[in-house]
């Protein structure tokens, strides 16, 4: 069975004030509940702010090291989310019901990317 990276943009600079919601946490656990007891869900997981973060680049034979955060950069990877489905219809609609637990202020975006074998 393939799996998929889904992996979830937002932008930093508008977050909720108040952050994530007691009602979000929960619809939020139920979901991966269900994902786990389907078999679907291999792992999940948040990221910490670009402030904490380190870019290291590969250029002209050389290392350079950047610590964040990243003013030039607007969307960021703010998590992520291993899953395996029968095909790519089954991994958007997973990660539609995941969009679809957030409270309609929340602005983000699901990057789905199928894992090469081999």
């Amino acid at each position: 069975m393939p799996r998929f990276l889904t992996m979830v943009r937002v932008d930093e600079n508008d977050i909720p004030a108040g952050g994530v919601s007691e009602g979000l946490m929960r619809r939020m656990g139920e979901l991966i509940e269900e994902m786990t007891k389907a078999g679907v869900l291999l792992e999940t997981g948040g990221l910490t702010p670009t402030s904490e973060a380190t870019r290291v680049t590969w250029s002209n034979g050389r290392i350079s090291y950047t610590d964040g955060p990243f003013t030039e950069t607007k969307e960021v990877i703010g998590g992520f989310a291993l899953i395996q489905a029968k095909d790519r219809a089954e991994a958007l609609e997973w990660t539609k019901r995941f969009l679809q637990v957030h409270e309609e202020y929340w602005t983000i975006t699901s990057e789905i990317r199928e894992i090469t074998e081999g």
